[in-house]
């Protein structure tokens, strides 16, 4: 029992902020997933409870999005559709890719995406959203969700950022309704994800009742702090999300 309260104290506190930062800008995963490797969990039930607990916190958080008015529905769905097919083939792709490879690709990326934003102050800021057809964002929004899913299903750390900073720039959304409908791409592509581990038997579901109490807690402060914030609170903390992958992948990279 006291090594069971050990791991309760590791992990709650980091998946109330990891779904916090999550519901924010993204890049959640980057924090929660370590969090259980912390504890000592197993690296394949690590991601499988992962999956599990986050699906709870990015659907927290896509509730408080949708009743707060910043979401836009049919593009929020089309993402959601492409990101789980995207993510299929992510997968099959990264089995053919080196993992030194796809990381060296993120580390020139990344700057990138960092650069582009200190440039572009106004990027994302509520200017009034533009209006396109029906046929434009619905092709749109299934691309983006086809894209970054793939890119989920290769690689993973930064997905909802990516979705938030492609919905900003090809459909003109404000980063906070940008956020909102990247909630919905994330919890289809959790979904799936969670279903796989729980049909293999790679859950810990001792550690999911608090763990997800924890995400939910997180996924409201944190989608509440973006709708009160605005689109500068997220634009922040794409920063910091950037900043923690970019972090990650030297080290991983240094360690590998």
């Amino acid at each position: 029992m006291p090594e069971l309260l050990k791991m309760y104290l590791i992990i709650c506190p980091l998946i109330f902020l990891g779904s916090f930062v999550d519901s924010v800008a993204g890049g959640g995963g980057l924090i929660t997933l370590p969090a259980y490797m912390m504890a000592g969990v197993p690296v394949h039930f690590a991601a499988g409870t992962n999956k599990v607990v986050a699906g709870c916190g990015a659907a927290t958080a896509t509730v408080k999005y949708f009743r707060s008015g910043k979401m836009r529905i049919r593009p929020a769905l089309g993402a959601a559709v492409g990101a789980l097919i995207g993510g299929y083939i992510g997968a099959e792709i990264a089995k053919l890719l080196s993992d030194g490879l796809l990381k060296g690709l993120m580390l020139v990326a990344l700057p990138v995406v960092a650069v582009f934003l200190v440039l572009k102050k106004d990027f994302g800021q509520e200017t009034g959203e533009k209006v396109y057809s029906p046929r434009y964002e619905a092709g749109v929004s299934v691309a983006i969700g086809l894209f970054i899913g793939c890119y989920d299903g290769m690689i993973g750390p930064g997905t909802g950022t990516f979705m938030i900073m492609c919905f900003t720039a090809l459909l003109g959304m404000d980063m906070v309704t940008a956020s909102g409908c990247s909630k919905v791409g994330n919890l289809a592509s959790n979904v799936a994800a969670a279903a796989s581990f729980i049909v293999g038997g790679k859950v810990m579901w001792i550690l999911v009742v608090p763990a997800a109490v924890c995400s939910m807690i997180g996924g409201y402060c944190g989608s509440r702090y973006a709708i009160r914030g605005g689109s500068k609170k997220i634009r922040g903390m794409i920063f910091i999300v950037l900043g923690m992958m970019f972090a990650k992948m030297i080290y991983d990279l240094w360690m590998g």
